[in-house]
């Protein structure tokens, strides 16, 4: 059962994988939001503000990879800098409003995305397997 999950686990984190859910999740959201600005609208969602080289980690990019990104998102009006109270050499990447309305969109289309793909499973096999997702992430090999 293990590696069952492993493998499963193996194709749902790939690279690959990612990537053409969120670039199916951005289409139509305008030029900044795709595949490439998406885990860190998500990751500053989750996490609220943070600096790029503190964000980096969670989107498995380095400082400047987060940087050219979060300028997109600024650019387009969608994560504003703010000076970091501790440190005077960074900046904190923070959500704006207009990027809060498109993450809250982001979720929305996942979350169809998610419903859409568990609608031929039996009743209550997917409430269950929420549920049993749920305990794995807390009690499981990641937690």
């Amino acid at each position: 059962m293990g590696y069952e999950i492993a493998d499963a686990l193996g194709l749902l984190l790939r690279r690959t994988t990612r990537e053409r859910l969120h670039r199916s999740l951005t289409e139509g959201m305008g030029e900044a939001v795709d595949e490439v600005t998406y885990p860190v609208l998500s990751a500053l969602a989750r996490t609220g503000p943070r600096s790029a080289a503190d964000l980096a980690s969670d989107v498995g990019l380095d400082r400047s990879g987060v940087t050219r990104r979060a300028t997109r998102l600024e650019q387009a009006g969608l994560v504003r800098r703010e000076p970091h109270p501790t440190d005077r050499r960074a900046a904190l990447l923070v959500l704006t409003d207009a990027g809060e309305r498109a993450v809250a969109e982001l979720r929305r289309r996942l979350a169809d995305h998610i419903t859409a793909s568990l609608a031929a499973w039996p009743p209550g096999a997917a409430r269950e397997f929420a549920r049993s997702l749920h305990r794995f992430v807390a009690d499981g090999p990641f937690a």
